[in-house]
């Protein structure tokens, strides 16, 4: 699942949709500060990490990185653990095996950071095993058996490419709802809605 942060005046509202192409809105109340001082006064450790991470979600930004969050990063290598928990005690819960695969960050703690992928698979990682290089999946939800790439952010120009769904793509630059897809075998341009690690009306650079 994926979000779309939309500022207001009594907190933060969150567009999101997963990989199943199911979409909705949720709306945070402004209670970060309460709720981080609560988990202070339970203890450290976990209930403090707990406390920064609805902190972190209730902003919107990082509390290790100032990073606006939830965002969209890269796994760097093609080995991967996802732990339970943030830090080398907790079990892992599964291994991608799958380098460039996009993730959501989702929550910082120190050196390590909760993602989600696609699949709405949850864990946390070390952050040293991510990267800032924009990928994407074509439309994962998909039951199409392929997607449009085409010559210019305009579905009436020319079709350069037809991609399956779930096919990987190094995200060159997104705009005005287009996204340039750019690889050894095609280079084109696809709607971001099409994109699972893009947000709506996201601008890369």
């Amino acid at each position: 699942m994926n979000f779309r942060r939309v500022s207001t005046l009594t907190g933060l509202t969150l567009a999101w949709r997963d990989a199943r192409g199911e979409h909705g809105w949720l709306r945070s109340s402004p209670k970060c500060t309460g709720m981080l001082v609560r988990a202070v006064l339970l203890g450290v450790g976990l209930a403090t990490a707990a406390g920064a991470q609805v902190c972190a979600e209730e902003t919107g930004i990082g509390p290790v990185t100032k990073l606006p969050m939830p965002r969209f990063v890269s796994l760097k290598a093609d080995s991967v653990n996802l732990r339970e928990g943030p830090n080398r005690d907790h079990p892992v819960k599964w291994i991608f095996k799958r380098a460039g695969l996009p993730v959501e960050i989702t929550a910082e703690f120190e050196q390590w950071r909760r993602i989600r992928d696609s699949e709405g698979t949850e864990g946390w990682v070390l952050q040293n095993l991510l990267s800032g290089r924009r990928t994407a999946l074509i439309a994962p939800w998909s039951k199409e058996e392929t997607i449009s790439l085409f010559e210019r952010p305009d579905a009436n120009s020319a079709t350069v490419a037809k991609l399956q769904p779930r096919v990987l793509a190094a995200v060159h630059d997104c705009s005005r709802n287009w996204c340039r897809l750019k690889s050894d075998k095609f280079d084109g341009y696809i709607q971001e809605d099409k994109l699972w690690g893009v947000y709506p009306r996201e601008t890369v650079d």
